[in-house]
C-alpha cells in the first residue's frame, strides 16, 4: 500500500532497535499468514474439521470460530505430511514478501536520500485464506516531502522497484509452469485473470496465457504483486499514482484526474459483477473514495520543475501500470 504522508516534524533520524524487532515480527507473521493462505488455497483433500453441531444460543455464535479455528488446524497438519503442499506455502511467502518489501523499500530508500524522516515498512497480516494471507504493506512518512520533484521520486520508487522483482518471479513461475487438470464436471472455479504483463511474458514460451496451466506459488504471488502495483498507481489521493500526478500536474489536476479515476472504476464494479460474477471491484471503489477524502499535503517547496528525465520516468511508470493492470482480476465460472 502507499505510504501515508503527514506534516508533523521529524523526531527519529533512524530506527530504534524496538522499531526493527516490531517490524520485523510483522513480517514474520504476514509471512506465515500468506503462506498458510496459499495452502489453503491449494488443499482440496483437507478433511473436513469434525465440529459439533450448535445445541444453542452460545454454540451459535462460537460455532464460526470454532469451525475456522478447527479447518486451520486442518489445513497445517495435511500440509506437514504433504512436503510439497509445505514447500509451495513458503515458495508463495518468499516470492509474495520479496515483492512487497522491494515495494516499500523503494519509498524508504528513496525518502532517506531526501533526508524525509519515515517507518520502517509496516507488514499487514490477514487470517487465511483471505486476501493472500496479507493486505500488503505500508510505511509512513513523518515529515514534510522538501520539493515536487521529492515528493515524485519518492511515489514512484515503490512501485517501480517492486515490479522489477515481479518480473523474474512471474517468468519462474511460467518456466515451472505444469499443464493444469480439466476441470470436473460442475465444478465451481475461481479463475484468476491475466494481467498484460503475464500475457506478455507468455508469448514467447508459446503460451498465449496461463488459462491452461496449473496455478504454481510463483504465478499466485507475480499476480497479486502485480494486483498491489497497479492499486497503488491510481491517480487517486495518497496512492502512488496520487502522489505522482500531484508532483506532475499540481493540486487541481490531481483533484480532478483522481475523481475521473474514482467515477471509472464506479462503472467497472458492477460490469464485473454482471460479466464475471465477482463483486470485487466495489472493494476497489471504497476504498478510492476513502482516498478521495484525504487531502493531498503540499510539499514544502512547490516551485521546482521536475524536468525531462522525470518525464520519461513518469512515462515508464504509466507503462508500469499499463502492464499491471486488469479491469476485472477474478471471475468465478460454473
Amino acid at each position: 500500500m502507499s505510504e501515508a504522508i503527514r506534516s508533523v516534524p521529524a523526531f527519529a533520524a533512524r530506527p530504534t532497535a524496538r522499531d526493527w524487532s516490531r517490524h520485523a515480527a510483522l513480517f514474520l507473521l504476514t509471512a506465515l499468514t500468506a503462506a498458510w493462505a496459499h495452502m489453503a488455497l491449494l488443499a482440496a483433500d483437507v478433511p473436513e474439521p469434525d465440529v459439533a453441531s450448535p445445541a444453542g444460543a452460545l454454540d451459535y455464535l462460537l460455532y464460526v470460530p470454532k469451525y475456522y479455528a478447527a479447518w486451520l488446524w486442518s489445513v497445517a497438519t495435511f500440509a506437514v505430511s504433504h512436503p510439497s503442499l509445505f514447500a509451495d506455502g513458503a515458495k508463495f511467502a518468499a516470492s509474495l514478501l520479496s515483492i512487497l518489501l522491494a515495494h516499500e523499500a523503494g519509498h524508504y530508500v528513496a525518502c532517506r536520500l531526501y533526508g524525509v524522516n519515515a517507518t520502517l515498512p509496516f507488514f499487514i497480516p490477514m487470517p487465511p485464506p483471505f486476501m493472500a494471507g496479507t493486505l500488503g504493506a505500508f510505511i509512513k512518512i513523518r515529515s514534510p516531502i522538501p520539493s515536487r520533484r521529492a515528493l515524485f521520486d519518492i511515489g514512484v520508487a515503490g512501485p517501480i522497484a517492486g515490479f522489477v522483482v515481479v518480473i523474474p518471479v512471474a517468468l519462474l513461475g511460467l518456466l515451472t509452469a505444469a499443464p493444469a487438470p480439466p476441470p470436473e464436471p460442475g465444478a465451481v472455479l475461481l479463475l484468476f485473470n491475466d494481467p498484460p504483463l503475464l500475457r506478455l511474458l507468455a508469448l514467447p514460451l508459446g503460451m498465449g496465457d496461463t488459462s491452461g496451466i496449473q496455478l504454481n506459488p510463483f504465478l499466485a504471488a507475480a499476480w497479486f504483486g502485480l494486483l498491489v502495483t497497479s492499486l497503488n498507481l491510481l491517480p487517486v489521493g495518497q496512492l502512488d499514482g496520487g502522489h505522482a500526478t500531484y508532483a506532475l500536474f499540481g493540486a487541481r489536476a490531481h483533484s480532478l484526474i483522481g475523481r475521473a479515476a474514482f467515477l471509472s472504476m464506479l462503472v467497472l464494479a458492477p460490469l464485473g459483477w454482471l460479466w464475471h460474477g465477482v463483486p470485487s471491484g466495489f472493494l476497489y471503489v471504497a476504498l478510492l473514495f476513502i482516498m478521495l477524502r484525504i487531502r493531498h499535503p503540499e510539499a514544502a517547496d512547490e516551485s521546482d520543475q521536475l524536468g525531462r528525465a522525470r518525464t520519461i520516468v513518469a512515462i515508464l511508470t504509466l507503462l508500469v501500470f499499463a502492464l499491471s493492470f486488469t479491469p476485472f482480476p477474478l471471475t468465478f465460472q460454473g
